[in-house]
C-alpha cells in the first residue's frame, strides 16, 4: 500500500473514531449526559460540558450541506496529482456536520442536498479514510 499524503493524528479524542474506521465502521461520539452528538470529537460536551461520551454507530447517510472543488492543489508535491478533488461537508442524521471526500461521480456532479454515504478507503496499515460516495436511489 503505497499513500504518500498526511495520515490522521489519532489522539486520546480521536482515537475511538479513527479505530472504528480502520474496521470500516463510522462511530459518531454522543454525550453520556444530554445525549448530544459532537463531531469532531472533543473531551466536553459542547451543550452541557460534561465529559462522558459513548460512541454510536451512524449509518453514514447523509446529505450534502456545501463542497469546494480544489483544483489547485497546496501543497502541489502532496496533491497536485489528485486534483481535481471535492471536500464536502456532510451533515448527518444524528446532526452533525463532517467533512470528507466525495468519491465515485464527477466533481461538478455535486449538487447541495444530495444524499450520500459512508465509505473506506484504506490508506497505510491499520488506517482507512471515510470518504462519501453518491447514494443508491432510494437512500434516506
Amino acid at each position: 500500500m503505497s499513500y504518500d499524503k498526511p495520515l490522521p493524528w489519532k489522539d486520546p479524542e480521536s482515537a475511538p473514531f479513527w479505530d472504528a474506521c480502520a474496521r470500516h465502521e463510522l462511530l459518531i461520539p454522543q454525550c453520556a449526559s444530554c445525549g448530544t452528538f459532537r463531531f469532531p470529537p472533543t473531551s466536553r460536551c459542547p451543550h452541557c460540558h460534561a465529559p462522558d461520551v459513548n460512541w454510536v454507530r451512524s449509518a453514514g447517510n447523509g446529505r450534502i450541506f456545501s463542497w469546494i472543488v480544489v483544483r489547485h492543489p497546496v501543497p502541489a508535491d502532496v496533491f497536485g496529482s489528485s486534483v481535481p478533488y471535492v471536500v464536502a461537508i456532510v451533515e448527518l442524521p444524528e446532526g452533525v456536520r463532517m467533512a470528507g471526500n466525495v468519491k465515485g461521480c464527477g466533481v461538478d456532479e455535486i449538487t447541495a442536498d444530495m444524499p450520500v454515504t459512508v465509505a473506506f478507503c484504506d490508506v497505510a496499515e491499520g488506517v482507512s479514510l471515510p470518504v462519501f460516495q453518491a447514494a443508491a436511489p432510494g437512500t434516506p
